[in-house]
């Protein structure tokens, strides 16, 4: 395959649309991009983009959108060579980028997001035309084949439905290409398939799109050519319908068989003791009467729909929301007043869903995000523990294969899959007796997803309980003994990993026996 492709269309003879001719950067030392071809040939063509955190996608997508010049290389809209300064310039050229983040102002209306920064001016330049701007942004949304309330405020909708506002404002700047950063990251399935119905629909229109996952099954599914990025070098470029699950992996990361295969595991100790016991646990409007055990050593998995009540009933057990009813237990010791503070103390810790927000502290260091659980009880004021964050830090490096160049470095300035595995790592730093893991490889590549089943696999076999939420039937197949499924707050199933298909749980997640 060459590493600059192009879909030929008897319908457009001219220029590509944009291109990336050879183009590198590097921040210090470190190349992010080396020696970069992209080619977004035509109209209507909709390109996934593919790779490890940390292999040049974020760099390549800030080159294209105009938020990073590169150091080498040129950019060509419809031929033409173009120096970018700003994602102003970009966008004047046609080109718009939805970030991964939702970037919307939720105490104003849908309206006033589509149009935020050129809403219609009455004539004569005095006021703003409301209802001519109402128009417009109806006529957005029109363009993406879905219908709002334009005046309806944007914090009252769904994330997916936050994903298409955006999109609509990119279309409002007459967008010729599309850049889409991992759109789906926290949608669920159904609101993925409203998404890509809505992208379909632009793409018809004649809009470009750039189309970038980390799930292989929506690139096969939405687009018509896919590159792969390894090291800041394009090792890939094919025709979506001529390529295939384990070349994409291949050229990602070069261990395809590796990385697809089930997690080793050594074989669960039946007589082990219960180490988390949840009895009749119920939280108004969630879930309702949940028992549960989680043995030492056993991977538990939670499935379910969205809305089945999967997080909060994680979050209950850790005490972050209060229960009507029930209680728990770690260790046959039961503790009434539920908090964070206090689920610690027990031993119970707590991966959340969002790591950037949640999960890890994107200004502080990879050293103090480390020790952030191991030095709770520290003075507020006290002097942070050099020896223990580098300590901290080299554990993490050698068992999580954590990649930072240093333990000072900000955690925001590291790719999603290492600050996942931060994330991680300050809870294994504590020896927990039980960890509760809310998605936990949401946003990370094929690589890191591998390298965090992996840890937990290898922390389950020296006897740490873990149950783990996921909306990835596969991960949980993949990774753990025993699944049980919930469907509108209760339990419906508990059946063992090896005896349970893919197809089983969407029945019983579905409500269907």
């Amino acid at each position: 395959m060459t590493a600059a492709f192009a879909v030929a269309d008897h319908l457009h003879t001219g220029p590509p649309l944009v291109e990336l001719c050879g183009v590198s950067k590097s921040y210090g030392g470190v190349h992010a991009l080396v020696s970069v071809d992209l080619t977004i040939a035509r109209p209507g063509q909709i390109v996934g983009l593919i790779g490890e955190n940390g292999s040049g996608k974020s760099t390549t997508l800030c080159v294209l959108s105009g938020q990073v010049r590169p150091d080498s290389g040129t950019v060509r809209v419809q031929g033409e060579e173009r120096s970018f300064t700003s994602a102003v310039d970009a966008l004047a050229a046609g080109i718009a980028m939805v970030s991964q983040e939702t970037a919307v102002a939720e105490g104003l209306s849908i309206g006033e997001n589509i149009l935020m920064g050129h809403l219609v001016r009455r004539h004569g330049g005095r006021g703003i035309d409301w209802a001519a701007s109402h128009w417009r942004a109806a006529e957005m949304l029109d363009r993406l084949g879905v219908q709002f309330d334009t005046h309806q405020l944007v914090g009252t909708l769904r994330a997916d439905q936050k994903q298409l506002v955006e999109i609509a404002r990119a279309l409002s700047s007459d967008a010729r290409v599309l850049i889409l950063d991992e759109p789906t990251s926290s949608l669920t399935d159904d609101q993925v398939e409203g998404l890509f119905a809505a992208v379909r629909t632009v793409a018809a229109n004649g809009v470009a799109v750039v189309f970038v996952s980390h799930r292989m099954p929506e690139l096969f599914a939405l687009t018509d050519s896919i590159v792969v990025l390894r090291d800041g070098r394009v090792t890939l470029t094919a025709t979506t319908a001529e390529t295939s699950p384990d070349e994409i992996v291949d050229a990602m990361v070069g261990r395809a068989t590796e990385l697809l295969e089930r997690a080793p595991r050594t074989p669960l100790d039946p007589s082990a003791p219960p180490v988390l016991e949840v009895l009749g646990l119920s939280a108004p409007g969630a879930f309702e009467g949940v028992d549960l055990v989680v043995r030492q050593g056993e991977v538990v998995g939670l499935a379910g729909l969205a809305g089945a009540g999967r997080g909060e009933l994680l979050e209950s057990i850790f005490g972050l929301c209060p229960s009507s009813a029930g209680s728990v237990s770690v260790r046959g010791r039961s503790y009434a007043n539920r908090s964070p503070h206090a689920s610690i103390d027990h031993g119970v810790g707590y991966l959340p869903p969002e790591r950037r927000t949640q999960g890890v502290v994107l200004s502080m260091s990879v050293g103090a995000n480390l020790v952030m659980v191991s030095s709770r009880n520290r003075a507020r004021l006290a002097r942070p523990d050099r020896p223990s964050e580098v300590r901290a830090a080299g554990e993490a490096v050698q068992v999580m294969r954590l990649k930072t160049g240093s333990v000072d470095a900000p955690v925001g300035s590291l790719s999603g899959g290492n600050q996942q595995k931060i994330a991680l790592a300050k809870w294994m730093a504590v020896s927990p007796a039980v960890l509760l893991l809310d998605e936990p490889t949401r946003g990370v590549d094929v690589a890191a997803k591998a390298e965090i089943h992996s840890r937990l696999r290898s922390s389950a076999d020296d006897g740490l309980a873990l149950l783990i939420s996921s909306s990835e039937p596969e991960e949980l197949l993949g990774i753990c003994d025993r699944i049980v499924v919930l469907y509108r707050g209760r339990i419906v199933a508990d059946l063992p990993a090896d005896q349970i298909t893919v197809e089983q749980l969407a029945r019983y997640a579905g409500g269907h026996r």
